[in-house]
């Protein structure tokens, strides 16, 4: 077999690359009391789009740093019964996609809503405030500034977490059976929304995305997805004299970190020929979840479509 990374045996063992801060937990329950402290003014509105089978709508909350987040959230009509939900998160830059995405979930009888990441290629706002280049992605976003807490992926992880607990709230939802479902950048973020809700119950990331950077840039795959830590490194570091402080920094949004917190059964799919986001980087994330998990493994594929696993992940959300 063809290798792009390290052999399937290695991956199984690898434990990942990228620093982990020492205060790494502080970090992340510190902002989550943040999250738990702001008013989510939750606004929901009909859409145009309509199914006979279920009732759309546009949901709207805010989340940290004041920011209106948008989603769409689609639930079964005239159910009498608390049911359960799935979560979905969507790639790196695109938007929470069309209506009839939705449908299937719906369709069985499942609330569904599926997020816009703030600042990306949906409706949900990005506010912005952060020193340094905003050019090329949002990894590097708030990364030249002082405090970490600037991070857009924290805003984004913990806009995951907030969503997910506001759908657990409402009252046609049974909370004890949600589950988060994305691919690449929805793979990362549904693995973030796992470890920061820890209700949520199951888990299906594909190839996830925002793990192990220091691993990307050591394979000459910071191109891409990840271009952007070529550029910040080029224009504010070009002979890496911070090279330890940056990636370091940079493991306060490194998945792999927060995998010990997921507490969802977790089945995830990876392509070991994907050099978007490297098997490696993905093992690092799956060897140190803790919980229930198993990997669906596609030795000759990409960062692409995967058969048979959209059906795979349809029956393994099942409660």
């Amino acid at each position: 077999m063809p290798l792009i990374d390290m052999s399937l045996e290695e991956l199984s063992e690898y434990e990942g690359r990228n620093p982990r801060p020492v205060d790494f937990d502080e970090y992340w329950e510190r902002g989550l009391r943040e999250m738990r402290s702001v008013d989510p003014n939750i606004e929901l509105v009909p859409s145009s789009f309509q199914a006979p089978f279920a009732d759309c709508f546009d949901l709207y909350f805010t989340g940290v740093r004041g920011a209106r987040i948008h989603a769409k959230y689609a639930r079964p009509k005239k159910s009498k019964e608390k049911h359960p939900a799935v979560v979905q998160f969507h790639g790196y830059s695109v938007n929470a996609g069309d209506w009839v995405g939705l449908l299937a979930y719906a369709a069985r009888g499942y609330t569904v809503v599926a997020m816009d990441v703030r600042g990306q290629g949906g409706y949900s706002e990005d506010t912005g405030g952060v020193k340094g280049n905003t050019l090329h992605g949002h990894i590097i976003r708030g990364l030249d500034g002082e405090n970490p807490d600037d991070l857009l992926f924290r805003h984004i992880f913990l806009d995951t977490a907030q969503l997910a607990g506001i759908v657990m709230d409402f009252p046609e939802v049974d909370g004890n059976r949600v589950a988060a479902t994305g691919w690449s950048q929805g793979g990362g973020l549904t693995l973030a929304c796992a470890a920061l809700e820890p209700r949520i119950k199951k888990a299906a990331p594909v190839y996830p995305f925002l793990s192990d950077y220091k691993r990307v840039w050591e394979m000459d795959l910071d191109k891409d997805a990840y271009h952007e830590l070529r550029t910040h490194f080029r224009f504010f570091d070009p002979q890496h004299k911070r090279e330890e402080e940056i990636f370091t920094k940079l493991g306060y949004i490194d998945i792999q970190h927060l995998a010990s917190r997921v507490q969802a059964e977790v089945m995830m799919g990876v392509g070991l020929m994907d050099t978007i986001c490297p098997p490696s980087t993905q093992f690092a994330v799956f060897n140190k979840l803790k919980s229930n998990k198993s990997i669906e493994v596609y030795p000759d594929f990409a960062h692409e479509e995967l058969p048979g696993l959209p059906d795979k992940i349809y029956q393994f959300l099942q409660f």
